[in-house]
């Protein structure tokens, strides 16, 4: 659809717009969202229940269970109807670190920040044990160890090295970035020069995984304690930590593995390469949970009140679940209680949306969307064989928010062109707080992906990247105190008011083509 640009009147403090084009938008509620957001926000005390009070949010764990309930009862307080826990399927078992100690006693002490993997077992009690150095290249090599690594900790020999960067943390997006965001073209795929690149990363670390996942075999077998891991960007006290293997109920507890900053690491390496003996102090506590082993999304709505319109659906939401050496502030703290303060901006200002308003907090997103891959399979359609539900046809948007902490610069048109002229009406009363960008390109890795997947119009804001690829994402450094409170309160206060506009325009959001089915796939 050719855009069509609008023609605009301010007016200071009380925006008023007029628009060639038919988007029949409520300036009156777009003034009192903007107040309520801006000048009234709960977006922080949100914040600190979902991180601060919850914990990690490892996917079914104690935490995670904690922030889900707190969502569901203060949804429900809002008054927001049909809140629950809603299951998605099986999830597998979930993990919590109950105590971690980790220090260099020998050649002298030191304390060391230090972060078990997620799913691996523990070490049964505190060890003062030696560290040995892994230098074999290949599996071939490790043949040197065998019958050696009985109570040891085991570290790899590496030959990269730390780069200093002059490049500051965060940042946001300047206007020539954005521009040329909005002036993207989409390019016909190469698939065949897509699954060739693919194929020369698997190669390239064929055989390094190989590798070790002998050494772990041998590790286990032997009773060694554990290995030390890490990679460069584990620096100045920031450590990048996930998982260590799988997690479902018949997989075993994986071999103990602990990230270390980069320059710990080192320190230790050169010590043993310079023939200078390590030992530490390791003692590692985690506890497994297979009780339930479901996972559970957080459901809630505010009811349509148009008789023609009510049963359709328009939805907001965001991933609840984190990794745990954090308390998931930025990914994605930050974006459930965006999505929360924007569903609560819309019941305190009293609004009668004509289509139902649904937020969905996802679990499982960290292990491969799986939240809300469950939640599209089993409510609008399976992306393996199309095979359409009714509520498909009745489905309207999902909006997502999972980018960090960054103000909303604009929408992410995930290839639909027919969207830009009413999400460009849709960001003008914001023009102001920096919302105006629209680029049909798509930012992937997140749960609007499972909308997309089964042919259901899904979209990402764009966000200020701020330090999120540079300090939190997936990190330590990843909580409460990086959440930029003017930024949070940005995104709410648009949020509310697309939700808003799609719950009250006269048609659903216009949608691509119907995709293909993709048996055997994840639809994306």
């Amino acid at each position: 659809m050719k855009c069509i640009k609008a023609h605009i009147l301010f007016f200071f403090m009380a925006p008023v717009f007029v628009f060639s084009q038919n988007e029949n938008i409520d300036q009156n509620v777009m003034s009192q969202i903007r107040k309520e957001g801006l000048q009234n926000s709960k977006i922080m005390d949100i914040a600190f229940h979902l991180t601060d009070a919850s914990g990690p949010r490892l996917t079914a764990s104690p935490g995670f269970m904690r922030a889900a309930n707190y969502a569901k009862d203060q949804l429900s307080q809002w008054g927001l109807t049909n809140a629950m826990l809603d299951p998605w399927g099986d999830f597998g078992k979930s993990w919590e670190l109950e105590k971690s100690y980790v220090a260099m006693t020998s050649p002298w002490y030191k304390s060391l920040e230090a972060y078990p993997k997620v799913w691996t077992g523990g070490t049964n009690g505190q060890h003062n044990a030696e560290v040995i150095l892994i230098t074999a290249k290949d599996s071939a090599g490790l043949d040197a160890y065998r019958g050696k690594l009985a109570g040891k900790i085991l570290i790899l020999d590496r030959s990269d090295s730390y780069k200093l960067s002059f490049k500051a943390d965060a940042g946001r997006y300047t206007d020539t970035e954005l521009d040329s965001m909005t002036n993207f073209k989409m390019q016909p795929v190469d698939t065949a020069a897509a699954r060739r690149r693919r194929e020369q990363f698997l190669g390239q670390n064929r055989g390094q995984q190989s590798m070790m996942n002998t050494l772990r075999s041998m590790a286990t077998s032997e009773g060694a304690i554990g290995t030390f891991t890490t990679n460069p960007r584990n620096h100045d006290g920031t450590i990048f930590v996930q998982q260590a293997g799988p997690y479902k109920i018949t997989d075993p507890a994986n071999f103990l593995d602990i990230a270390l900053q980069w320059e710990d690491y080192m320190t230790i390496v050169r010590l043993l390469k310079n023939n200078i003996p390590v030992k530490m102090d390791v003692d590692v506590e985690t506890k497994f949970f297979s009780t339930d082993t479901k996972g559970y999304n957080v459901i809630a709505e505010i009811k349509g009140t148009d008789k023609n319109l009510k049963d359709e659906v328009v939805m907001l939401g965001g991933h609840l679940d984190s990794w745990h050496s954090g308390t998931g502030a930025t990914d994605n703290g930050a974006g459930s209680a965006i999505m929360m303060e924007a569903i609560r901006i819309l019941k305190a200002i009293g609004v009668k949306p004509r289509r139902t308003i649904r937020i969905g907090l996802w679990s499982g997103e960290e292990e491969g969307l799986l939240g809300s891959r469950g939640y599209v399979k089993k409510t609008f359609a399976d992306p393996s064989d199309m095979k359409l539900l009714p509520a498909h046809e009745k489905f309207s948007s999902y909006f997502n928010v999972d980018n960090g902490t960054g103000k909303i610069r604009g929408v992410y048109l995930q290839g639909n062109e027919a969207v830009r002229p009413i999400f460009q009406q849709w960001l003008t009363p914001f023009n102001d707080l920096g919302a105006k960008t629209l680029t049909i390109s798509n930012t992937g890795g997140t749960d609007h992906l499972s909308f997309d997947a089964v042919g259901l119009p899904g979209f990402q804001f764009i966000q200020d990247p701020l330090e999120y690829d540079s300090r939190n994402h997936h990190s330590n450094m990843d909580v409460y105190d990086h959440l930029q409170e003017d930024d949070l309160k940005q995104a709410a206060t648009i949020v509310a008011a697309f939700v808003y506009d799609a719950a009250m325009r006269d048609q659903k959001i216009p949608r691509k083509e119907l995709p293909q089915p993709r048996p055997g796939g994840r639809g994306f």
